[in-house]
């Protein structure tokens, strides 16, 4: 899951190379922290936060099929 938010968000970012990805699992959920440029944050979140919420949503989706609960926070 991880390289799938790495993958998305470098194919969005104007900086690839700037994009990173930390995993922590607090009580029963994974949480995914997505950290990027601040130039790239509008690409990320999208008009009203539609591309993350999308983000989300396909994340929580692989991960209900595996019985997990998982988050996705953005960070600059």
């Amino acid at each position: 899951m991880q390289q799938f938010i790495e993958f998305v968000a470098r194919q969005l970012a104007e900086s690839p190379d700037q994009v990173e990805v930390t995993e922590s699992v607090e009580d029963s959920t994974t949480i995914y922290r997505l950290k990027v440029a601040p130039e790239d944050m509008g690409r990320i979140i999208g008009r009203q936060g539609r591309v993350v919420r999308a983000m989300r949503v396909l994340l929580r989706a692989a991960a209900a099929r595996q019985g997990l609960h998982v988050a996705l926070e953005v960070k600059e």
